[in-house]
């Protein structure tokens, strides 16, 4: 999905509309073998990039409605690939990639501006089997989700530069900034006023370059102030800390990920 030619904007658009008439051709003709899962499957990776994509531009108003409508359907593609994954269950067919592509409903639940996800995760997890709950793929993400919630941003990185596939952190890596200004929330609260944090090692934490990192400290109103050896140090107990006002930009995550697949 790379071009020189074109605008990613315009490739996805002329994808979007293909694969959503490829997916009305199968639900018509109640197509629900392995090749339509194979279908799927690809759609589905087609929308995750696209997720990460858009959001790196996410700040261009029409952007904004192109992620939407993406991760509309994404959603959309997921569920159908699950009822497919169901009448497909048998002790003779494998589905090789179930527990992972289960996990990415998970993982959709993050950023709490998610429109998209109204379905309570905990009436879904009852029609799963135990041999998907217990899954690798699906305790890294319920174990992710449960970090974000409970603010623990120091376990939520650490598991996520040691667990996360490719796709999976394709899917996350948008949402990362809700989870880095929720970091120096916690920092600038509940941290030591005389004793600032280093932001080199900030940033190594919270995988995100110094120079990006400062930015979007900068962005919560928050100063970084530079010691007599040249270090930048964030100082703590700052009174005009604030969320971000507007979308942030993407930032790419600096720390190499261990994939397991």
């Amino acid at each position: 999905m790379i071009s020189s030619e074109h605008p990613f904007e315009i490739i996805h658009d002329f994808v979007f509309d293909r694969t959503r008439s490829i997916r009305q051709d199968l639900s018509i003709q109640n197509i629900i073998d392995e090749h339509a899962i194979e279908m799927y499957e690809k759609m589905v990776e087609f929308h995750i990039i696209s997720h990460l994509k858009l959001a790196k531009s996410h700040r261009d108003p029409d952007n904004s409605s192109l992620h939407y409508l993406n991760m509309e359907q994404l959603t959309k593609c997921l569920l159908s690939l699950y009822e497919i994954y169901d009448l497909n269950r048998s002790p003779e067919f494998i589905i090789k990639k179930e527990n992972e592509f289960h996990s990415f409903y998970v993982l959709l639940h993050l950023g709490r501006k998610n429109s998209i996800m109204k379905e309570s995760l905990s009436l879904w997890f009852r029609h799963l089997s135990s041999q998907i709950l217990l899954s690798r793929e699906m305790r890294f993400a319920r174990t992710l989700l449960s970090y974000f919630r409970m603010g623990n941003y120091k376990r939520f990185f650490a598991i996520l530069a040691m667990e996360a596939s490719q796709l999976q952190l394709r899917l996350i890596e948008p949402f990362l900034n809700e989870v880095r200004v929720q970091a120096l929330s916690c920092i600038n609260h509940s941290g030591y006023k005389l004793q600032p944090y280093p932001l080199e090692l900030l940033a190594e934490l919270l995988m995100i370059k110094e120079h990006e990192l400062e930015s979007l400290c900068c962005e919560c109103g928050l100063q970084i102030i530079t010691d007599e050896l040249g270090c930048k140090l964030l100082p703590a107990k700052q009174s005009n800390f604030h969320h971000p006002k507007s979308d942030l930009e993407s930032y790419s995550l600096t720390t190499p990920v261990k994939f397991h697949r």
